[in-house]
């Protein structure tokens, strides 16, 4: 499958989804819960359902709508279900690597998981599983898959006959890093988060049962009433006795930033506080910071609008729709041409001459990583009349890599780590650029800055990391 042509924005690691409730036909809710969070991964989606005997598991490369047909969805029964789209920082478009996984475990059971998020630790993780198990014949790493996921799943298969739920904690306490993690028994629905609570994980009530989701608009979209987060060194274990919690370690919060800036949906809210509201006030602070003259405010849809808004609604300067965006496009089978690569993003945006003609245009984007995406918007408005392009971006530069769970460029790769503002603004050829401080940037959050991971444009990182010269994975 071939990505969005020249799309260089951030990517999230995925997307999980799980569902506990009898007589519910449990791999739909799982199908239209995959379908809310298919912005967080686009390269496979799986689900995987128990009917309290037998755990069966379906995945493939694509998105959810290519993925699931009636008849597919129809044949994964039973009263639980996990799902999981990824977006992988490689082999994209390998099988392999698709989601849930599935493994034994050592009291005669199965799990089926699925991961969100990154190991930080993944040297000493499989060191522990040499130790423990020595060289693995069975299961997913005999077959290949060195994920992270793949990982997790070996070392759950415990010892000594103990049961999942008690190695789990055990397990979960050794990793470091980021992981929101939906995991299955035969009978049971685990929701796992990790110390810091990097990535988001939301649990929801419906009427017949409990839903886990990386974000509540997968709980709104089943008709589940959201209930509370799920506590950062937190397990939930879901099953016919109702939802009981265990820690497996102390709360050492650090919430991505990035999850207010683009990676949830609008209508998501983290730790209480909407992403909407966020980056409405992002703009705001960003008009308070940058004040321009202009005749309108653009957004890059989707992800600029809400901060758009806000900067036109601080500055005085009307908004404008100048582009049009094409919402069916998706990832697709068929390799471009030349001539269509050289198009770029105008597979996806077009503008409206009639907004920009003529005009000085204030275009609001929530990040540059490479600077690519914004070389081409500032393009295509002059080549429709704009007679000024100023651009602003609602975060600060992004400097460093991420290592929980988004894919950035390598540090090398990103524009802002030897690059300063002039020089960007020169290789996107705008009128002039202008990013949003971090300490107003925190601000829109409403969140204590001790609580937030803010590595991406500070380069102070929560944990210990992998060398900076080296891949994540």
């Amino acid at each position: 499958m071939v990505e969005n042509l020249t799309d260089d924005s951030p990517k999230d690691a995925c997307g999980v989804f799980g569902v506990w409730a009898p007589g519910e036909e449990v791999s739909k809710l799982a199908y239209y819960g995959l379908f809310s969070l298919q912005h967080r991964g686009q390269e496979s989606a799986g689900i995987a359902t128990s009917t309290g005997e037998r755990i069966a598991v379906y995945k493939d490369v694509g998105l959810v709508s290519q993925v699931f047909d009636e008849a597919t969805l129809s044949s994964l029964t039973g009263h639980i279900a996990i799902g999981h789209c990824r977006y992988g920082s490689h082999a994209a478009d390998d099988w392999l690597f698709a989601q849930p996984t599935l493994g034994a475990t050592s009291d005669d059971g199965t799990v089926a998981l699925g991961f969100n998020g990154a190991l930080t630790n993944r040297e000493e993780v499989k060191a522990l599983i040499t130790e423990r198990y020595g060289e693995v014949d069975s299961g997913e790493l005999a077959q290949g898959n060195t994920s992270d996921t793949a990982l997790i799943t070996t070392l759950l298969r415990g010892q000594n006959g103990d049961s999942l739920e008690d190695t789990a904690a055990e397990v979960f306490s050794k990793l470091q890093g980021a992981f929101s993690v939906v995991m299955m028994s035969e009978n049971t629905l685990y929701a796992v988060r990790d110390r810091h609570g990097f990535r988001p994980l939301v649990l929801g009530r419906l009427t017949s049962g409990w839903v886990i989701a990386s974000e509540q608009s997968a709980l709104a979209t089943t008709g589940a009433t959201f209930i509370r987060e799920v506590a950062p060194g937190e397990i939930l274990a879901i099953d016919a006795d109702g939802v009981r919690s265990t820690r497996f370690a102390a709360s050492e919060l650090a919430r991505c930033i990035f999850e207010y800036v683009y990676i949830a949906r609008p209508d998501a809210a983290i730790n209480g506080r909407s992403v909407y509201e966020s980056r409405l006030e992002m703009g705001r602070q960003l008009a308070r910071e940058n004040t321009a003259e202009a005749d309108v405010v653009i957004p890059v849809p989707d992800s600029g609008t809400p901060a758009a808004i806000g900067y036109a609604e601080e500055s005085g300067i009307p908004l404008g729709h100048g582009f049009v965006k094409n919402s069916y496009v998706g990832r697709t089978f068929i390799k471009p041409s030349q001539t269509l690569r050289q198009l770029g993003i105008r597979l996806k945006l077009n503008v409206q001459p009639s907004v920009v003609a003529g005009k000085s245009v204030i275009v609001v984007d929530d990040s540059i990583v490479r600077g690519n995406t914004q070389r081409q918007v500032v393009a295509m408005l002059r080549s429709a009349g704009a007679r000024e392009v100023h651009v602003k971006i609602s975060s600060p530069p992004v400097k460093w890599p991420c290592f929980y769970g988004i894919d950035f460029a390598t540090r090398a790769e990103l524009i802002a780590t030897g690059a300063g503002i002039e020089e960007i603004r020169a290789h996107i050829a705008a009128d002039s650029l202008a990013y949003i401080s971090l300490e107003g940037t925190i601000a829109a959050t409403q969140q204590d800055e001790d609580t937030l991971c803010t590595a991406c444009f500070s380069g102070n990182y929560p944990t210990e990391v992998p060398t900076l010269t080296t891949d994540r994975k």
